[in-house]
C-alpha cells in the first residue's frame, strides 16, 4: 500500500511538472484539444469549449479562464477564476475576482469586481468600480457607483451616510464611498 501511495504521489508531482506555456490552443472541449488543460496558453485560443489558465485572446463559444488569467475573452459563454482584462459575452461569470471590463447580458462575479460591469444584470460581492445596467446589485461595496433602473446595495443605510452612501435601494443611481 505504501509504494502504492508513493507511486501515485509522484505520477501527480510530475504531471504538474509537465504543464507548459502554449502560444496557442484549439479546442472542441477542455478534454479534446491540441494542448492539455493544465497548460498555460500565452497567445490565441480558439475554442467550441476551452479551459485553461490563459494571457491571451480566448474566441470560443465557451471560454474556462484557470487561475489567475488575463487577457481579452469574447464568447457567449465566460468563466473565470480570477480573471484581469476585457470579457464580452452573453454571461460572465467569475469564482473569486476580476478586474477590468465586463460587458455581457449577465454579469456575475462572486468575490471582487474592480472595474466597469455593463449589462442588463450585474452582481459584485465586493464592488469597487462601476456597474452600468438594467439591474445592479452589490453585497458590499469601498468605492462603488450603480447607474440602473433598479440599483441594491443592502450595506448601505437610507440616507444617513450621506454623502459617502446613498440607500439600499435605489432608482437611476446609487453610491457607496
Amino acid at each position: 500500500m505504501k509504494k502504492l501511495l508513493t507511486c501515485l504521489s509522484m505520477i501527480l508531482v510530475s504531471a504538474g511538472a509537465m504543464a507548459e506555456t502554449r502560444p496557442f490552443n484549439l479546442s472542441l472541449t477542455p478534454d479534446v484539444a491540441v494542448y492539455s488543460r493544465t497548460d498555460t496558453v500565452e497567445g490565441v485560443t480558439l475554442s467550441v469549449w476551452g479551459e485553461n489558465q490563459q494571457r491571451s485572446f480566448a474566441l470560443g463559444l465557451v471560454n474556462g479562464m484557470k487561475m489567475d488569467s488575463v487577457g481579452l475573452a469574447w464568447g457567449i459563454v465566460n468563466y473565470a477564476d480570477n480573471y484581469k482584462g476585457v470579457q464580452w459575452a452573453a454571461v460572465n461569470y467569475s469564482k473569486q475576482d476580476d478586474l477590468g471590463w465586463f460587458s455581457s447580458a449577465v454579469n456575475f462575479t462572486q468575490e471582487k469586481m474592480t472595474g466597469l460591469q455593463t449589462g442588463f444584470v450585474n452582481y459584485a460581492g465586493f464592488l469597487k468600480g462601476v456597474q452600468f445596467g438594467f439591474i445592479n446589485y452589490s453585497d458590499d461595496g469601498k468605492a462603488g457607483v450603480q447607474i440602473g433602473l433598479i440599483n441594491v446595495m443592502p450595506k448601505n443605510k437610507w440616507f444617513d451616510g450621506m454623502p459617502n452612501e446613498l440607500a439600499p435601494g435605489m432608482i437611476i443611481v446609487n453610491w457607496r464611498f
